[in-house]
């Protein structure tokens, strides 16, 4: 089957694709963008996190055909040429990046938090990243990171205006 679809702005086109493959393989295997990971596969650690139409999902758990004629962006899509998204910068400037394995979707998630909620609480914050497991860390500078980021997000907004 072919698979037709917008990744971050660009329309793009996976053939040969399974009907039972995820649209975290084609992103990955068939598009060549390898920044989501693939982790459980099962919906459950949140690396493989993308938008779909402006919503955040696992990507393993979507098949690739659900994809067909939508909108998807991936953490590679974030940024703006060569300028990092603020929370991407956050991410890094925190130091909340350990391996990376699970930054992709922390920061995509983080990056859906602070465009719906510009001054998130704490409490927010862990809700909202409830679904991305990291092992390496305590999770404190992973916070620390979407706190600048909210920071960083209302800056750049009040700059604009």
């Amino acid at each position: 089957m072919r698979v037709n679809v917008t990744v971050n702005g660009e329309q793009r086109q996976a053939d040969d694709v399974w009907e039972g493959e995820s649209l975290l393989y084609v992103l990955r295997e068939r598009l060549g963008l390898p920044g989501s990971k693939n982790a459980c596969e099962q919906g459950e650690c949140g690396s493989c996190t993308v938008y779909l139409d402006d919503v955040p999902v696992c990507s393993c758990l979507v098949a690739a055909g659900q994809a067909q004629d939508r909108e998807v962006r991936t953490v590679e899509g974030l940024a703006e040429g060569d300028a990092l998204d603020p929370v991407q910068e956050a991410f890094v400037e925190a130091g909340a990046v350990q391996c990376g394995f699970c930054t992709p979707g922390l920061v995509v998630a983080a990056h859906d938090l602070v465009n719906r909620v510009p001054d998130p609480s704490d409490p927010e914050i862990r809700e909202a990243l409830a679904g991305n497991l990291c092992r390496c860390t305590g999770y404190e500078k992973i916070l620390d990171a979407v706190r600048l980021a909210a920071r960083k997000k209302s800056a750049q907004q009040k700059s604009a205006r």
